[in-house]
């Protein structure tokens, strides 16, 4: 391609909008442009390094014999009711009538189209395993599109679904696609953590995510230095930690009965550390927390008659609103991903006031395990654990905690005791300096964001959707299914993110627009012909060149060069010929070489380094 022949619309200043470096740099390079909030165009040097990622990601899939579709990206609305998730995807989910009045839904993400299609396709176990993909546009109506298209209002994903007829069809599936994003990522260049993680509004269990480091990441990884342990903080488990007292002496029992202590405006653990000179470790704060569609049965829960158990139609079992007292060490705070896990719920949030005071009888900050009556009491593994034979083990001892009554607080609570949860679970947040759950050495953390993720959906979508089959024995069976998605824009940001210096991009070899920039710097006489010469030659050996042909100085050419970060770079000089420079974007210095011994290491130097990525 011939400079003039496209389109090079540089920028030497940074967009006032832009805050990373990805962002900074694609909007600089000229590859893409900002339409809307949170909705950006490929420019055509941008879209050709986009096409790369998306045919690496393809070749991969294909690879393990996933199978492409391309289905709408407008869907009906009947297929999300047939879920349940019609109502519980929020307000991201941009939903849409046409003109004779039919809801519809722009795709934030494709379980129900894909569930549908099988369904109609799908009589006999002789057809399955079955693997689909896509690699298509979604939209989701974010509240604050920011940083480019790593996080944009509509983007471009690869998703691919697998059904199968038993559990290990399903984890074969599941490992195969593992290892293929695993050399996905490797192909494009990128530094991954493979970190275990929550399914989300997904549903399922069984999931991992694959990430990249950001200072500026969604994500919060905890990491083991020592047995490779890596979780992203929604999901994260630590091992068990001992409980102390006032003198650093693990806890124990106390045959005191409770104590009531009047303090007033004693609302915070911090507070609560003054007041009564005991550490955190001695308390158990309770929340309350408002819960929305939790599939658990709450018939028989504390308070669970009150709350109101729908089914619609197609989905499970729910309520729509309901109320938990979650209780906690006082050191420690709630993961509410874990908790809505826990509680099988597509979101958690704290009580309004008014609420906390009317389930617990206690404002916030007074409100204690001891007499709850009114809703269900979750209690983290901190505080105790409920066993298989009913009985209760306590992992704190001779506690304060709230009274339930304003500004009064229990002193000398037992677990057990005094109170017994509804449910016990590890709802903690994990954090730097907690102790690995596999080998015990000492967690560190780091921010990183989401480019892949592999999860096993279960029955959660064939059997709200009646997906059925019939076995080798005629007998009608539902299909157990997973889920494998990879984000196409923010994979390509994230190489720029990891791959680029203070001059601009530096693309690895697998997804440059282009391999190699021929420079003359002038397009005239010997110059021309050189350049002209060394082009026609990478072109016939299958390499991708840019031929500046502009009338510009040669400084904007380097500059522009330098920012598109195209690998290599062969300029052609009056001063030199008849050599030319050769230099690689990550090198400092040039070679000067003749055109043809530029020709052969342009292309060896290609070669080599895609070998090496495609390894």
């Amino acid at each position: 391609m011939k400079a003039t022949q496209t389109l090079i619309s540089t920028l030497r200043e940074v967009p006032s909008e832009a805050v990373i470096t990805s962002h900074k740099l694609m909007l600089r390079a000229g590859l893409i442009r900002k339409l809307g909030n949170g909705l950006y165009t490929y420019l055509p040097t941008g879209l050709k390094a986009y096409r790369k990622v998306e045919n690496i990601i393809r070749e991969e899939m294909d690879a393990i014999g996933a199978m492409e579709y391309k289905p709408t990206v407008v869907v009906p609305g009947e297929l999300w009711r047939e879920s349940g998730r019609w109502d519980t995807m929020g307000e991201g989910m941009l939903r849409i009538k046409n003109r004779v009045d039919a809801e519809l839904v722009v795709s934030p993400t494709a379980e129900e189209v894909f569930t549908s299609l099988v369904r109609d396709e799908l009589n006999s176990y002789k057809q399955l395993p079955i693997v689909a993909y896509q690699i298509n546009t979604k939209y989701r109506d974010e509240i604050r599109p920011r940083y480019g298209v790593m996080r944009g209002r509509e983007f471009n994903m690869k998703d691919a679904y697998s059904f199968h007829a038993n559990q290990e069809s399903l984890d074969e599936t599941y490992e195969k696609f593992a290892a293929a994003y695993r050399r996905v990522f490797k192909r494009l260049g990128l530094t991954v953590i493979p970190v275990k993680a929550d399914s989300g509004a997904m549903g399922g269990n069984g999931s991992e995510e694959f990430m990249v480091e950001s200072p500026v990441g969604d994500d919060t990884l905890i990491i083991c230095p020592e047995c490779g342990y890596a979780a992203n903080t929604e999901k994260a488990a630590c091992a068990k930690d001992v409980a102390l007292d006032k003198d650093g002496n693990p806890q124990i029992p106390t045959a005191l009965a409770i104590e009531k202590v009047s303090c007033p405006g004693v609302e915070t653990i911090s507070d609560m550390e003054t007041f009564f000179k005991m550490p955190a470790m001695q308390f158990i704060k309770v929340l309350i927390y408002k819960v929305y569609n939790s599939e658990l049965d709450l018939r028989t829960a504390p308070g669970g008659q009150a709350f109101k158990r729908v089914t619609d139609e197609g989905g499970a079992p729910h309520y729509p609103e309901c109320f938990f007292a979650v209780a906690i060490r006082g050191d420690l705070d709630v993961n509410e991903a874990k908790l809505a896990a826990v509680l099988k719920a597509s979101a958690v949030e704290l009580a309004c006031e008014s609420d906390v005071i009317g389930y617990s009888g206690a404002p916030h900050g007074f409100v204690g395990p001891v007499g709850l009556t009114k809703l269900p009491l979750l209690a983290d593994l901190s505080v105790c654990e409920l066993n298989a034979d009913g009985t209760l083990s306590a992992n704190v001892h001779d506690t304060v905690t709230g009274g339930g009554t304003a500004d009064v607080d229990n002193l000398h609570v037992e677990p057990g005791r005094d109170f017994m949860p509804y449910m016990t679970a590890d709802i903690r947040t994990v954090v730097a300096g907690d102790k690995c759950c596999n080998c015990g050495a000492e967690y560190y953390s780091k921010k990183g964001n989401e480019l892949g993720h592999i999860f096993k959906l279960g029955y959660k979508y064939t059997k709200c959707m009646n997906v059925t089959f019939l076995d080798e024995n005629g007998k009608q069976q539902i299909p157990t299914m997973g889920c494998y998605g990879i984000g196409v824009d923010r994979s390509l940001a994230s190489i720029v993110e990891e791959h680029n210096d203070e001059n601009g991009i530096i693309w690895p070899m697998s997804v440059a627009p282009y391999q190699v920039s021929v420079v003359p710097v002038k397009y005239e006489g010997n110059m021309k012909e050189t350049a002209d010469r060394i082009y026609d030659e990478l072109t016939k050996q299958g390499i991708e060149v840019l031929l500046d042909d502009r009338n510009e100085r040669p400084g904007v050419k380097f500059k522009d060069m330098d920012l598109l970060g195209i690998p290599l770079r062969i300029v052609v000089g009056e001063k030199n010929l008849p050599n030319v420079e050769f230099k690689a974007r990550k090198d400092s210095e040039s070679i000067l070489l003749s055109p043809e011994a530029a020709v052969e290491k342009a292309v060896e130097t290609v070669r080599s380094e895609l070998a090496s990525l495609n390894a």
